[in-house]
């Protein structure tokens, strides 16, 4: 397991999370993660020779670290730059700093499993253009 690598990669992950706190939006933050899991699912296969879905899983579940920590420690910056997700937290049974640490991890195994299918991926792709290459 490459953890200098994963860790590396999840320093995406710490800049989203103060950019989520104190820049981006709820509305366009998809769009930043979606870059975000291209160029790390791209990465992952170019920097480590194997199991790059299970790289790609741990860098998800790393981010979740990241983001799951600045969201419950910047709860009030947060929540007032984010009107939507604080309205879903009103409703919910616990505390919503409570349900950020406990649904954190789950988005995290989820984009983990993203990240990893996109590097595999990658990986394939990269893998048939060296073959066609040297045909």
């Amino acid at each position: 397991m490459n953890w200098k690598l994963i860790f590396g990669l999840s320093l995406f992950g710490l800049a989203m999370a103060i950019a989520t706190v104190f820049i981006i939006p709820g509305n366009i933050e998809p769009i930043f993660w979606l870059v975000i899991f291209v160029v790390v699912a791209f990465l992952i296969p170019r920097l480590q020779a194997d199991r790059h879905f299970l790289h790609g899983l741990l860098v998800g579940i790393v981010n979740s670290v990241w983001i799951t920590a600045a969201h419950i420690v910047f709860f009030d910056q947060y929540i007032a730059k984010h009107a939507k997700e604080a309205a879903i937290m009103k409703s919910m049974p616990a505390s919503p700093r409570v349900m950020m640490a406990v649904v954190g991890p789950l988005v995290g195994i989820i984009s983990g499993i993203v990240i990893g299918v996109l590097a595999l991926l990658a990986a394939r792709a990269a893998k048939s253009r060296r073959s066609s290459a040297s045909a």
